[in-house]
């Protein structure tokens, strides 16, 4: 595979993501629009981030469903703190926050993020799958997450993904439970 010289060569976006000022209604909002059903995670807390460079611990609700093969993302974080969500939140902002892309080397996405000059907010692991954020500098809903999972495992992504087809509108929200 030839070097990737742009981001929009480490792979397509699988995923548009909000922070929104109403949690449960942008749920409703993607819900109406025919997207989903909707997987609840609740009090969902990584094994490791940071944000800023420093070492946070950020607890969320996140709700994923799919709007056909494109992941929606709907944050809201839980508990005080300084943070990508939490500095969106508090400026009373709405609409996209971030999109996000699957890599299959990290090392190769943050080199050439660095090689860009776009500097990672915020990142994350949680046993296997790591995650940076980098700011890439055009504005509000520009952030890029970088998700990389070892071995290729689609995870949550492709379950949200198969219930979106065929998926006939009953139970539109569901939570999910991890542990």
């Amino acid at each position: 595979m030839a070097k990737a010289q742009t981001l929009a060569d480490l792979g397509g976006i699988m995923q548009i993501a909000f922070v929104p000022q109403d949690f449960d209604g942008a749920i409703q909002h993607w819900l109406n629009k025919g997207a989903g059903p909707f997987f609840i995670l609740q009090d969902n807390q990584a094994e490791w981030t940071a944000a800023y460079g420093v070492e946070k611990d950020i607890v969320l609700d996140i709700a994923l469903g799919n709007w056909g093969e494109m992941q929606i993302e709907i944050i809201r974080q839980k508990n005080s703190g300084k943070s990508v969500y939490s500095d969106w939140f508090d400026a009373g902002k709405d609409g996209v926050h971030h999109t996000c892309i699957v890599v299959e080397d990290m090392a190769t996405a943050r080199a050439l993020a660095a090689e860009k000059g776009f500097e990672v907010v915020h990142e994350g692991r949680h046993f296997g799958p790591e995650w940076i954020y980098i700011d890439t500098k055009g504005g509000d809903g520009t952030l890029l997450e970088i998700l990389c999972m070892p071995g290729g495992n689609p995870g949550l992504a492709a379950m949200t993904r198969e219930a979106a087809r065929d998926w006939d509108g009953s139970d539109p929200i569901r939570i999910l439970n991890l542990g």
